[in-house]
């Protein structure tokens, strides 16, 4: 029997048969992962509270031919403050189901597992704004996926001395000389800018240490929304639920 030890957090979990559970784990060594957690539905499971959402530490499985089996969960972090905070609480289902739509088995999802940690974090500091936190966790969630846009200079001939406008569609910022076809493009205030600079280029750990005024929360969240729209092939049921309590 093939038993390894797996550092992650989960994702989901779903009941299967009368006692057990499915459950999908973003893990550092494995990308993400399905598992079966055996009578965890029972009372007096040792499994019973170490595979819910949030969940966050060391879960030993061992390997069958198509998933894994948990034998045991050390749970360093179970994220118990969001149980208080219905809000804060689908903000964090929201990050949730947006990373087991973006990770993939067998691949190399550290950053992400780190970014989805540092986020629920955040979301437990009452002095950030859940929607700020929310527009730090997209935007460096694609650029994680490869998907981010390019902020730093112009997308077309990498200017970084003209005016610019932002592109949703052309992906990033476009110089004066590079605009002419482009229809969507909108001028940035510099303090959003610089913003997502930061946002895309600091490490994860000192993301979440800044708030922005009202005027750079509108323009962040007008760029996120129209990046889902274009880029994103997904309607996330967390996040219809949330909007509803908005």
């Amino acid at each position: 029997m093939n038993q390894i030890v797996l550092t992650g957090m989960v994702l989901s979990t779903t009941p299967v048969g009368e006692y057990d559970r499915r459950v999908v784990i973003l893990t550092k060594e494995q990308g993400k992962i399905s598992a079966f957690a055996r009578g965890a539905r029972k009372p007096n499971s040792p499994l019973v509270g170490a595979v819910n959402p949030f969940s966050f530490g060391e879960f030993t499985v061992y390997a069958g031919r198509s998933s894994y089996t948990i034998q045991s969960a050390k749970i360093s972090n179970y994220f118990s403050e969001l149980r208080e905070d219905m809000i804060g609480a689908y903000y964090g289902f929201y990050f949730l189901e947006f990373v087991n739509y973006y990770a993939k088995e067998a691949n190399d999802e550290r950053e992400m597992l780190k970014l989805l940690y540092q986020t629920l974090r955040a979301l437990c500091n009452p002095n950030l704004p859940d929607q700020l936190i929310r527009y730090i966790f997209e935007l460096r969630a694609l650029c994680i996926n490869g998907e981010g846009p390019q902020v730093f200079q112009c997308i077309v001939c990498g200017c970084t001395d003209r005016s610019v406008v932002f592109s949703v569609k052309k992906g990033g910022l476009i110089c004066g000389e590079c605009m002419g076809d482009v229809i969507d493009g909108i001028c940035l205030n510099p303090s959003t800018i610089y913003t997502m600079q930061y946002i895309e280029s600091s490490k994860i750990e000192k993301l979440y240490t800044f708030v922005v005024n009202e005027k750079v929360m509108d323009e962040l969240g007008w760029i996120m929304q129209r990046y889902a729209d274009v880029y994103i092939e997904k309607n996330f049921k967390s996040l219809e639920i949330l909007n509803t309590l908005l």
